[in-house]
């Protein structure tokens, strides 16, 4: 098989298996995990076929038009190149595991069927933002993931929390993609492509012709898509979906997709742009790790955590592309951005797919208990979730050498120390609070004695969902070192990833070990194994209250909602039913209403009546002709 029909394979099987599924095997529940199961299990076999033989490391691009409005012309295409192979190699095999583990954790849910349906349907539109040639493509497929998410996240229709949080992710992605749309068609105005191959070489023909402008509502989609301030709220919500939701779209996967979108359009950043990407990532990765503090319920820990490691990456990104401004040299200084933020987005996947999949164990163990201070003493119950999750809190504090979050936190420290000072020093006490949140997290839930009869009746989960845990804490620890990764997979990030040197490499070794050990260790002193009660909230209830609060945030959106945008949609509301559907609509009809009551009274099926008519209109119609009736018409 050739390149393109390998990847139309990967596009489509996925389609094929919710197609499938709809038509099928909506209750047909095995029916249903079957072919999804197999849809992802042939995603990761072409995938890893094409990295292990097929495909040999050249950018290879096919586009074909799909239709044709005039001046404008929409195309299909796929673009792999080292960027999208990477992302692809992300997606398919987290995927895969995750769907492994849907599995048992689905195992007692009426609506099995369904659920494996969507999963399908995300995987093709993930896959479609992944390999698209095109920006109107990508934004396509850009929207389909959002509504795959919405369907996903609100999958428990009885549950009103449900249902509120994926309409509230539904309507703040919209926000963020309707400037993404705007900055999609400027693009197109400016240059007269969208594709991105032909873009990136009108760009570096000229670079002048990019503006601010469009960088920054480009990003708009990014603040949306990956949950970036002030756009960020609706993913803490999200976890009200199945945990495998959480895990494949809301940690590895959709919310990764704005930082992919970063490096697959770098070059329509200025550096003034580069410089609000930067600071917005690194005030999404402080302000998310206090937050983390304030919760209790172990998923939105984790979706704190996720917030934070997302913010970690954007300003990688941001701090990154000004390093390779500024401090770099040749070809692949260009890439130093996308290196950074890729390679925490690589490792971030392995490890917090693990964390949240590690939580779900957990929850199913404790029959759908989620308060972690009703948790404790699990590690004993549930030996291999427990071992797995602690390898997953070790990576992504960053202990260095043995865990895969230290290797990619110390490419972004790296290119923040050298580019802003401020910023490093914001994200460095950031590494010290993720290590400290996630130390809390596991020494509450893991250690100590049980807390609760659903903790002390806790045991192990099935292999379906133990095997997935083992196979990503492996990545989560060895994620950080090359060799685990195919040979052009290994040479993006071997190339493109700065690499500490000399008395700068002593300095992230040494950050990195006071940050992530002193983190975990001031978590066991501060909160103790197993504690029954918060002693952040005990001890210093203003700066718990402070972190719970999440600055308000939601509570301001919900203001503005009911205090202003809910009375605007009133008063529109008002001039509707008056102007349109009372003056426009019934107000015409009744017009048309009197002329036809009017047009009845003449018929009365009188002979003479018809006669006087006739003479009416002959002597009206003789007026007209002679010209009588040119001043009144006039």
């Amino acid at each position: 098989m050739d390149l393109g029909t390998v990847l139309c394979m990967i596009l489509l099987a996925p389609l094929v298996s919710a197609g499938l599924i709809w038509m099928f095997a909506r209750q047909r529940a095995v029916l249903a995990m079957t072919l999804s199961l197999g849809a992802a299990g042939i995603i990761l076999l072409c995938s890893l076929w094409l990295f292990f033989g097929k495909w040999d490391g050249t950018s290879f691009e096919i586009t074909t038009e799909w239709m044709a409005l005039g001046n404008l012309h929409l195309n299909v295409g796929f673009l792999l190149n080292e960027l999208s192979a990477l992302m692809l190699f992300i997606v398919a095999f987290v995927g895969f595991w995750i769907h492994l583990f849907s599995v048992g954790y689905m195992h007692d849910d009426d609506a099995r069927g369904r659920f494996f349906g969507g999963m399908s349907i995300f995987m093709f539109s993930m896959l479609g933002i992944v390999l698209a040639d095109n920006l109107f493509m990508m934004f396509i497929f850009w929207e389909l993931v959002g509504f795959s998410s919405y369907m996903l996240i609100g999958h428990y229709l009885t549950s009103d929390v449900a249902a509120q949080a994926s309409k509230k992710a539904f309507i703040v992605n919209r926000v963020g993609d309707f400037g993404f749309l705007v900055g999609i068609i400027i693009t197109y105005w400016t240059f007269g492509t969208v594709n991105l191959t032909e873009l990136r070489e009108v760009v570096e023909a000229n670079p002048e012709s990019v503006t601010t402008m469009i960088g920054l509502l480009l990003f708009c989609g990014v603040l949306g898509k990956s949950a970036q301030m002030p756009l960020h709220v609706w993913l803490p919500d999200a976890m009200a979906g199945p945990t495998p939701v959480s895990a494949l779209i809301h940690a590895a996967t959709m919310v990764a997709a704005g930082v992919y979108f970063l490096g697959r359009s770098f070059f329509l950043f200025t550096e003034q742009a580069l410089h609000v990407v930067a600071w917005v990532g690194v005030v999404t990765a402080v302000c998310a790790a206090i937050w983390a503090f304030g919760q209790r319920d172990i998923k939105k820990i984790l979706a704190y955590s996720t917030l934070s490691q997302l913010g970690y990456m954007v300003a990688g990104f941001g701090l990154g592309s000004l390093y390779g401004l500024h401090h770099g040299d040749g070809h692949t200084a260009l890439y130093y951005g996308i290196g950074a933020s890729m390679f925490h987005l690589t490792t971030h996947a392995f490890f917090k797919a693990l964390l949240f999949l590690g939580s779900g164990s957990v929850i199913h163990a404790c029959h759908h208990e989620q308060d972690i201070f009703k948790m404790g003493g699990l590690l004993k119950k549930m030996p291999f979730t427990g071992v797995t999750f602690g390898l997953g809190v070790i990576a992504i504090a960053g202990i260095p050498f043995i865990s895969a979050g230290f290797f990619s936190k110390d490419a972004i420290l790296y290119v923040a120390k050298a580019t802003n000072t401020p910023a490093f020093i914001i994200l460095a006490g950031t590494a010290l609070l993720t290590a400290l949140y996630m130390g809390r997290l596991f020494v509450i839930t893991f250690l100590g004695k049980p807390n609760s009869e659903a903790a002390e009746h806790a045991k192990e989960s099935s292999w379906t969902i133990v095997l997935p845990l083992v196979v990503l804490a492996v990545f989560s620890i060895g994620g950080g070192y090359m060799a685990l990764y195919p040979y052009a997979i290994r040479e993006v990030m071997a190339n493109w990833v700065p690499q500490p040197h000399g008395t700068d490499h002593t300095l992230m070794i040494g950050i990195s070990a006071v940050a992530s050990l002193l983190g975990l260790v001031l978590a066991l002193i501060i909160y103790g194994v197993g504690s029954k009660t918060d002693k952040l909230e005990t001890t210093l209830p203003l700066v718990y209250a402070i972190s719970k609060s999440r600055f308000y945030f939601d509570e301001v959106y919900g203001y503005y909602v009911k205090k202003v945008q809910d009375r605007l949609a009133a008063i529109v509301d008002f001039l509707d039913t008056l102007l349109i559907s009372g003056v426009m609509v019934r107000g015409a009809a009744a017009v048309a209403g009197l002329l036809g009551i009017a047009a009845r009274r003449m018929h009365t099926g009188s002979v003479a009546t018809y006669v006087w008519w006739f003479f009416a209109g002959l002597v009206l119609f003789g007026a007209y002709a002679g010209g009588f009736l040119d001043g009144i018409i006039r």
